[in-house]
């Protein structure tokens, strides 16, 4: 095979897998940016407060959903209300949001589906 169609399909493979549903790497540098851990724990699954939820395993989307609920705030449709959140969401990028929700997704975590 060619080197530089090789080449290419890796490097298009690689770049769709950083942006396609948020790029882990970014997400952990950004949780570390963010302190995420001071309130949810360094490895995510025991937070400071048994109040504070688990987020290593925790689905994706709902993260992502979680994050931009907090952004719009308590008094906005779809909005969620928590002073310490609502800061802390708010200046997340919309591709931070991805990326610290693909990281936290792809801890282990205790969280687990009961049927």
């Amino acid at each position: 095979m060619n080197k530089n169609i090789l080449l290419a399909a890796l490097l298009s493979a690689t770049s769709f897998a950083a942006t396609a549903g948020g790029n882990i790497e970014a997400g952990k540098a950004a949780t570390a940016k963010h302190t995420c851990f001071s309130c949810h724990g360094a490895d995510f699954k025991t937070p400071v407060d048994p109040s504070y939820p688990i987020l290593a395993g925790q689905k994706q989307d709902y993260l992502v959903h979680a994050l931009k609920s907090y952004q719009r705030g308590g008094d906005a449709p779809n909005g969620r209300g928590n002073a310490i959140m609502g800061g802390q969401a708010k200046v997340l990028s919309s591709d931070e949001i991805e990326n610290v929700a693909a990281y936290l997704h792809s801890l282990p975590g205790p969280l687990v589906l009961k049927k």
